[in-house]
């Protein structure tokens, strides 16, 4: 094993053994090089000031080489700003933007212990850091059954995970922090699970109250205390979107500090709550007491992303920096935060008029983009080919009953259109 590595294993061994025993295989091994390419161009960025033969790329006239045809487009920005390599943690400036919006989203983050942000390729890409920091062959990945299926992807294809479902919904229609109890405590054997935290849900936009919050804390706590480490991950893609009386906070603060077994991660980012989405910036996050541990993971989480994408897109990182430190971001946001919670509002409002009485009930929701239709006598599946074939109508099926809607990308209008074609899509099959 390289000597990097066994430092930083030391060093997470010492500060807290239990994150130590979660690693994987290769997040023992990983490390972020200190005296290859990028460490040495760095040193000579800061004290070459003659010529700098150090980095991959071309320079004229003093700033990076470029086409005109793509500057004319981004003439708003500094060359240097756009087509310069991006550090592989992402741009300082929009690392520290990001942790500054993090506490002011989430107060109780205030005085918590956490790392700077490190820039993702977006959410799926910090997902991956995490399959591949922790999660081994035969690992449990504890997620509700109703959940977002690149998780089986990311989790269980590529690093050939166990997924755990769970109901996410109990008998009262509220989150099943008893199931997820009872899925974490089913571990003990193996003395270690990945827990994650999508909230509000994909598919069903739903986000848990306080008290369900506090559960769910108490589950993660309970299994801590029973002897398993715990890998809690936040999964905030659609944070901000909260429509209702649920949570507006992640959990990732009550979590950070929970128990010494329970190793708090949040992955987030730009990409829905600023709605830019094909910018693909995203963020991982670690909480911990120890500044030694802290540095020791974001080392190894620069060691997963050089060896996969060496660095995130710098022009996007620029764009999303520019918003976060503009005056008028705040307006912007709660103009398109009221578009989007007038969309879920109507949305309920003909789910409660009574109108599609027999043909479904749907799950609880209060958030984020989607919800989810639970169809009565049948299938999710013919619904949606009926709709796609007849009408131009395009949903998602999820099993057997469930048709998931996303009413994010259907102008307020148009929802009653909508909702009423899918009435008509299941009672045309029904009457077959």
């Amino acid at each position: 094993m390289n000597p990097l590595a066994q430092q930083l294993n030391e060093t997470l061994r010492t500060e807290n053994p239990y994150v130590y025993a979660m690693l994987s295989s290769l997040g023992k091994a990983i490390y972020f090089p200190k005296e290859g390419i990028l460490s040495q161009s760095a040193e000579a960025k800061t004290k070459a000031s003659k010529f700098n033969a150090t980095i991959g790329i071309a320079t004229e006239g003093g700033q990076p080489m470029h086409l005109k045809v793509i500057q004319e487009t981004l003439s708003a920005y500094n060359p240097k700003d756009i087509y310069e390599y991006a550090p592989p943690a992402g741009k300082p400036e929009l690392r520290s933007a990001w942790r500054a919006k993090m506490i002011k989203d989430n107060p109780a983050l205030e005085g918590k212990g956490f790392g700077n942000p490190i820039v993702t390729n977006a959410l799926t890409h910090g997902l991956s850091i995490v399959a591949d920091l922790f999660a081994d062959a035969g690992d449990a990945v504890v997620i509700p059954d109703k959940n977002w299926e690149n998780y089986e992807l990311t989790f269980g294809v590529r690093r050939g995970a166990e997924i755990v479902e769970y109901p996410l919904y109990n008998e009262r229609t509220k989150f099943n922090s008893e199931g997820l109890r009872e899925a974490l405590l089913a571990q003990k054997d193996k003395g270690k699970a990945i827990v994650v935290l999508n909230f509000p849900n994909n598919p069903t936009g739903y986000t848990p109250g306080p008290q369900e919050g506090n559960e769910i804390v108490a589950a993660i706590r309970d299994a801590a205390e029973a002897g398993i480490n715990v890998v809690a991950v936040t999964d905030d893609a659609y944070f901000g979107l909260f429509f209702e009386d649920s949570l507006h906070e992640s959990l990732f603060a009550k979590l950070s500090d929970v128990h010494p077994r329970v190793l708090a991660v949040k992955v987030d980012g730009a990409t829905k709550e600023e709605y830019v989405w094909g910018f693909r910036v995203g963020f991982i996050t670690y909480a911990s007491d120890s500044a030694a541990a802290l540095a020791a993971l974001e080392q190894k989480t620069l060691g997963i992303i050089r060896a996969t994408i060496s660095s995130g897109p710098h022009p996007s990182q620029t764009f999303v920096l520019h918003a976060l430190t503009s005056p008028d971001f705040d307006a912007q946001k709660a103009e398109k935060y009221d578009i989007m919670k007038g969309r879920a509002n109507r949305v309920k409002s003909l789910l409660d008029s009574g109108r599609y009485e027999n043909a479904w009930t749907y799950y609880p929701f209060n958030s984020g983009y989607f919800m989810c239709l639970k169809l009565n006598g049948v299938s999710a599946e013919a619904v949606r080919v009926r709709l796609l074939d007849e009408y131009g109508i395009g949903t998602i099926a999820l099993g057997e009953t469930d048709l998931r809607v996303a009413f994010s990308c259907i102008e307020e209008p148009y929802l009653e259109e909508l909702f009423d074609t899918i009435f008509k899509a299941v009672n045309d099959l029904l009457t077959k």
